[in-house]
């Protein structure tokens, strides 16, 4: 079960990355500057923080099967759309389309983690469905610019769309909904309503954490192939060789962030601490992009951002299990579609601010933030966030009022 979420994530990011390894050719052919470009990135992640909201609560409702299979057929069909683009305008708005089916694949990723696997196996089995971000983005240079050096840009977002509906014929027959457990019957059975999600202190300290976290990811999978490219000065093949070695190592973050907190909690370290503590860690890794920038061999600046995506995907593995710590399976999804409406709004603000700099200025201020700023995520998870709990496996699991109140309801 975790491997279908794990293929279909690898499409999600063959979609996604797509547009990054072709940016150098489209922008050349649609005459794009770097506000431009910053702009169509921008149209992505409006509509991916506007569906975050709304796919959440609609997979809880429809359920994992349903809902995950509407959300990759439609950005499926969206990627194919990508063929009719005829320039900046075009492209944003089937970006924006691509946006609003690929907001569905986390929330229902998490709530497959919540409904297969219990507290203490849930980072090592988000990291894993995570790790699939990884690995399409390891595939997407080599892929896309060898079919685009040899059929053209159309085909390579024809080919990538055609994937997800390849996935669908998978799907559909195979997942299943596992049988609940005592614990589970006794939890609320249908979705908690957004307003009470709201009040709820770990969701909006969530969401508040996501805003200086995932803004970093979204930089480097959408900005540094033209990093390699107008900084480092490398061309499309070399693009194509040498892009995807930071998302390899980005893969091991997936399965050491996981390992962390397994670890601590086999050690009976809290699962507050063992959480908050693996994304302090992995956080921390994540101001290499500091050095990254500022040295002036390109082979050591790329390992730099090696370093720096590996924490980023560490620390994604346990936030990923952290809806499932905190709240019944039937609303895991809804709760992480939330708490990425800051995810999308962080990398709306980010992405405009990034291509306004680095067109007045340069790379070099943009690295610097971007080292800095997962540390306050880290900040807001210690400072505001609360105790985690573990309904699933304390007989009484003492929640915090308002989530008493919001369970009960």
């Amino acid at each position: 079960m975790i491997s279908l979420a794990f293929w279909a994530t690898v499409i999600n990011y063959l979609d996604r990355q797509t547009l990054s390894v072709a940016a150098p050719v489209l922008r050349e052919q649609f005459h794009m500057s770097n506000v431009e470009y910053s702009r169509v990135v921008f149209a992505f992640l409006l509509a991916y923080t506007i569906m975050n909201g709304v796919s959440g609560p609609l997979i809880d409702k429809l359920g994992t099967r349903l809902g995950y299979a509407l959300c990759i057929a439609w950005w499926s069909v969206a990627a194919i759309l990508h063929t009719f683009a005829r320039g900046a305008l075009s492209l944003g708005a089937f970006r924006f389309l691509l946006g609003m089916g690929e907001a569905g694949n986390w929330p229902a990723g998490v709530k497959v983690v919540a409904e297969w696997f219990p507290p203490r196996e849930r980072a090592m089995a988000c990291g894993i469905f995570n790790s699939g971000s990884s690995v399409g983005a390891i595939l997407a240079p080599p892929v896309v610019a060898f079919i685009l050096l040899t059929l053209g840009w159309r085909a390579a977002f024809l080919a990538v769309g055609i994937s997800g509906l390849i996935w669908l014929l998978f799907w559909w027959p195979i997942y299943r909904t596992p049988a609940a457990t005592p614990q589970q019957h006794a939890a609320p059975t249908q979705p908690i309503t957004f307003l009470r999600l709201l009040r709820v202190r770990f969701v909006w300290a969530f969401l508040l954490s996501k805003i200086f976290m995932d803004p970093v990811w979204y930089f480097y999978i959408f900005w540094f192939p033209e990093y390699l490219k107008n900084a480092r000065h490398f061309d499309m093949a070399s693009i194509g060789k040498f892009a995807w070695i930071p998302f390899v190592v980005a893969g091991a973050g997936n399965f050491a962030g996981g390992a962390l907190s397994a670890w601590l909690l086999r050690n009976n370290v809290p699962l507050t601490i063992a959480r908050k503590g693996a994304v302090t860690f992995f956080a921390t890794l994540m101001t290499s992009a500091i050095p990254a920038v500022l040295v002036h061999s390109a082979w050591l600046s790329i390992a730099f951002v090696s370093v720096a995506m590996l924490g980023y995907t560490g620390c994604l593995a346990n936030m990923l299990a952290m809806p499932g710590d905190v709240f019944p399976q039937s609303a895991v999804a809804s709760v992480y579609g939330l708490a990425s409406m800051g995810s999308g709004f962080g990398g709306m603000i980010f992405t405009l601010i990034t291509g306004w700099v680095v067109d007045h200025y340069s790379y070099t201020p943009v690295f610097i933030g971007f080292g800095f700023v997962p540390l306050l995520c880290a900040l807001v998870m210690w400072t505001l966030m609360g105790t985690l709990t573990q309904p699933a496996t304390s007989p009484d699991p003492q929640p915090s009022p308002s989530l008493r109140k919001t369970a009960r309801a």
